[in-house]
């Protein structure tokens, strides 16, 4: 979230809207994470991660969208944190100009 103070006192139109993509995005790719381990614990009602264990044999689906969601977190290409950063780095390179 650094990148968003960033973003919006580089005072340029990239910079806001980079900033305001980046925080929505933020909070959807972290609501994600915190419901799929709101799943894993309804599912096996323990916090120990030893018995989580074998997920990608019984729950392979689940371990996909899992590590889509970790990987959009933070901010691998071609996911919505990543074009939110970009347009933050653009604005701060437009700021230095």
């Amino acid at each position: 979230m650094a990148l968003v103070t960033v973003g919006i006192f580089s005072l340029t139109p990239h910079g806001f809207i980079g900033s305001i993509f980046l925080m929505i995005s933020h909070g959807l790719t972290s609501s994600a994470l915190f419901i799929t381990v709101g799943f894993l614990y309804a599912r096996h009602h323990t916090r120990i991660i030893k018995y989580y264990s074998g997920l990608v044999v019984t729950m392979p689906i689940f371990s996909i969208v899992f590590f889509f969601f970790t990987l959009a977190n933070l901010g691998l290409p071609l996911t919505s944190n990543f074009v939110g950063e970009f347009f933050v780095i653009v604005g701060c390179f437009f700021t230095s100009i």
